[in-house]
């Protein structure tokens, strides 16, 4: 992959030069060789680390149960809110979306930014 970008870019009039080794880029045969094994050995470090990290975030997964990846949900990140909308639907079940929400501001529960929830946020609390 490393040659093929380098051979486009020297098709399209680039030449490159390394700072630190100004003849790196250079088409002898020695040159190739030593670009080739080096792009081969990122490539196989790049694929060990992800292979680690796949492996450890199984191992946690296994451990605790839970997930370890991806954004919390409210109700990992806010269980007393997600309570308290489910609890309101259950007393009121005639309220809408934006009504929970200015209820649930009223009562405490907000962003974390202090902002009422918004009304897709009420629905994915109470959908799970």
């Amino acid at each position: 992959m490393q040659e093929t970008g380098l051979r486009r870019l020297h098709a399209d009039g680039i030449t490159l030069i390394a700072a630190d080794k100004p003849d790196s880029f250079d088409d002898t045969p020695t040159a190739v060789l030593v670009r080739q094994i080096l792009g081969a050995v990122a490539q196989f470090d790049r694929a060990m680390t992800v292979a680690k990290l796949r492996g450890a975030r199984e191992r946690k997964r296994r451990t605790t149960g839970r997930k370890v990846e991806g954004r919390k949900s409210l109700s990992e990140s806010r269980p007393e809110a997600v309570a308290m909308a489910r609890e309101l639907v259950q007393r009121r079940p005639r309220l809408s979306l934006r009504e929970i929400s200015a209820e649930l501001a009223e009562q405490g529960p907000t962003t974390p930014k202090g902002r009422p929830y918004s009304a897709s946020a009420i629905a994915s609390m109470l959908a799970s």
